[in-house]
């Protein structure tokens, strides 16, 4: 059987981009501990509504955990304090009554606020464009078993294909990379023989392209898997770096 809590939520408030933001206090009272974080939220702003308020605005979309839409830190967390969780699949029983929680959106400079809790990501649809993706012929889709991929590098490749770009990744990095996202795509592709033949291209643009919106570098100081909500592997920037290298010295790009 269900109980239910209440909280006392510091979120943060922004009504557009040029605006300053600041945090607002608000009280949840009677949260079943059954309700997901943003069942929560829905509750809080249905609230504000009855009381002539405006309600907090914040992304989401599929609510299961796939679509990465979903997204906010949590008492300083990317996606909140459980570990491979994304905050659409958070429930409230997690949390202790009579808790105060922090909620903010990301904060990147690749990610430009929208208003509240919502940034514009679509930064990461532009790395995406410089290179994560194969190029070939349409046509009728060929025999599944007429290039054979060994189970092992099948495994990895899925592995890395199951981030979901929602960006945590960046907001938890003290210098707002994007490595291991872009890692995960160039591995996803780059371990299978389709990626192979623009592999070296893709590695350079990509690299390239986060550099020129402003992501930061690597630090190598892992919260950006500690939050993932995949919980995609650093040994992807691993094979990330291998790929530039190849790419650099095997390249005549300048």
């Amino acid at each position: 059987m269900s109980k239910t809590i209440t909280l006392s939520l510091k979120i943060w408030r922004q009504n557009g981009p040029e605006d300053k933001g600041h945090f607002e206090f608000y009280e949840a009272k009677d949260i079943s501990t059954d309700m997901s974080f943003l069942e929560m939220l829905d509750v809080v702003n249905e609230n504000l509504t009855l009381e002539g308020r405006e309600p907090v605005a914040f992304d989401h979309d599929c609510r299961e955990g796939i679509c990465g839409s979903c997204g906010t830190v949590v008492n300083g967390i990317a996606h909140g304090p459980e570990k491979g969780t994304t905050l659409c699949q958070l429930h409230m029983r997690h949390f202790q009554d009579g808790s105060t929680l922090v909620i903010e959106p990301w904060r990147a400079r690749p990610f430009k606020p929208v208003k509240d809790l919502i940034v514009d990501r679509s930064a990461l649809d532009e790395l995406i464009q410089a290179g994560g993706f194969i190029s070939v012929s349409t046509g009728q889709a060929p025999e599944a078993n007429s290039i054979p991929v060994p189970a092992e590098k099948a495994e990895l490749a899925m592995d890395a294909a199951a981030c979901i770009g929602c960006g945590a990744c960046i907001a938890a990095c003290p210098n707002a990379c994007a490595m291991l996202f872009v890692s995960a795509k160039v591995s996803h592709l780059a371990l299978l023989p389709q990626g192979q033949p623009e592999a070296a291209k893709r590695a350079l643009s990509m690299l390239r392209k986060m550099d020129e919106l402003g992501f930061g570098s690597c630090g190598n100081k892992a919260e950006c898997e500690a939050v993932c909500p995949k919980e995609i592997s650093l040994r992807n920037i691993a094979r990330f770096n291998r790929e530039f290298l190849k790419a650099t010295f095997g390249s005549s790009e300048e």
